[in-house]
């Protein structure tokens, strides 16, 4: 059942990141108070929370003391509890539901759905056990990649065969959870596209990211993203089909690569505001996270429109000092900090966002700046 969620009122968040406490300020512009629910105390969301209730995401009083404090619950990443937020949705209003959770939690069920919703994915196999892997492996032949099929992000949790020698390898894996063995896609880019659906269907998606990675973290996003026309058409058309199969409410970020005949294969999706869309904040009429706030209070959504293109660079622990000694250098650079209390090696602390008519300019100007050098 829809309903409008009206300024004043309460929005509830499961979870304290920095995904959380963008969702919080872009509610807070609109007036709304917000709820956070979080095991550590002085979490990026939940410095800008007016209630933090700090407990395990799976805490059953503490999401009965959110369903009371709040009017609609909403979350910032999938790894949270199902079976808590199943229950959740009979005693508070949850518009996203938790079956997109359960779903996207385990990427065989992910590539189940996807597939069902008649968009491409890379051949692949699921295993239960690494006898049952070394069984099937010749459906995928090498290279392939072995993903854990729970758990796992930023490279975590997956292992590259490059041959029958390299098996051995993924054994480990199996100790977390089943795995999915994935074909290796020759891909020319990495894209995604982020697409935001509210209870009465209206369905937007943000303007297409390129992505490039650095050690399996995302390191930049290039909007508008350099391919062809028709792959646009292409990605735009399958995130919206997988919006559709999925009943999406909320936010979905579907990752994608671009093969050489500019064809798509899905990779993997995420049910919340992706890293990839934080240059929406400044460079959209409308941001990811204030549009997800619409679409989960009811309101109408918004039509995205790119002002002009722009980088996002991420921020990790080791850019902390490169990017704060720098703020004088680049009047051009939006820095976000998230408030993290502690810079750790390859950690998310933050973003630059960068506007440019000069993609490949401002590109050299930040690998110049060697603040990313590592």
């Amino acid at each position: 059942m829809s309903k409008i969620i009206f300024p004043g009122q309460t929005i509830g968040i499961i979870g304290g990141g920095q995904l959380g406490r963008m969702m919080a300020l872009a509610a807070k512009e609109a007036g709304f108070k917000i709820a956070v629910l979080e095991p550590s105390m002085d979490s990026p969301c939940g410095q800008v929370a007016d209630i933090r209730i700090v407990a395990p995401y799976d805490d059953e009083a503490a999401l009965e003391e959110l369903a009371e404090v709040s009017d609609v619950i909403t979350y910032e990443f999938e790894n949270i509890d199902y079976e808590g937020l199943k229950r959740l949705t009979q005693i508070a209003y949850v518009p996203q539901g938790a079956e997109l959770v359960k779903i996207t939690q385990d990427r065989i069920l992910e590539k189940e759905a996807i597939t069902s919703s008649g968009t491409p994915v890379a051949n692949y196999i699921a295993a239960q056990n690494f006898d049952e892997l070394q069984q099937k492996i010749d459906q995928v032949g090498y290279p392939c990649v072995v993903k854990t099929a729970r758990g796992g992000y930023d490279g975590k949790g997956q292992q590259t065969l490059h041959s029958a020698a390299d098996l051995e390898k993924a054994q480990p894996l199996f100790e977390f959870s089943a795995c999915v063995a994935e074909a290796f896609v020759p891909f020319e880019k990495e894209i995604s596209v982020i697409v935001q659906r509210n209870m009465q269907g209206e369905t937007y998606c943000l303007p297409i990211c390129e992505n490039i990675h650095v050690n399996h973290i995302l390191h930049e996003t290039i909007v508008p993203a350099r391919i062809e026309n028709f792959t646009a058409e292409l990605a735009v058309e399958a995130a919206q089909k997988i919006a559709d199969a999925f009943n999406l409410i909320g936010t979905l970020a579907v990752e994608m690569f671009v093969t050489e005949n500019g064809k798509i294969i899905i990779n993997e999706v995420a049910p919340r505001p992706h890293n990839s869309g934080h240059y929406s904040i400044e460079a959209c009429n409308i941001s990811q996270f204030h549009q997800h706030i619409r679409a989960i209070c009811g309101w109408p959504l918004r039509q995205p429109k790119l002002w002009g293109p722009s980088i996002m660079v991420n921020i990790l622990g080791q850019h902390v000092v490169g990017v704060t000694n720098s703020i004088a250098k680049y009047a051009n650079w939006s820095t976000h900090l998230y408030g993290k209390s502690e810079a750790k090696h390859n950690r998310k602390m933050g973003h630059v966002t960068i506007m440019t008519e000069d993609l490949e300019g401002t590109l050299q100007e930040i690998k110049q700046s060697a603040i990313w050098a590592d």
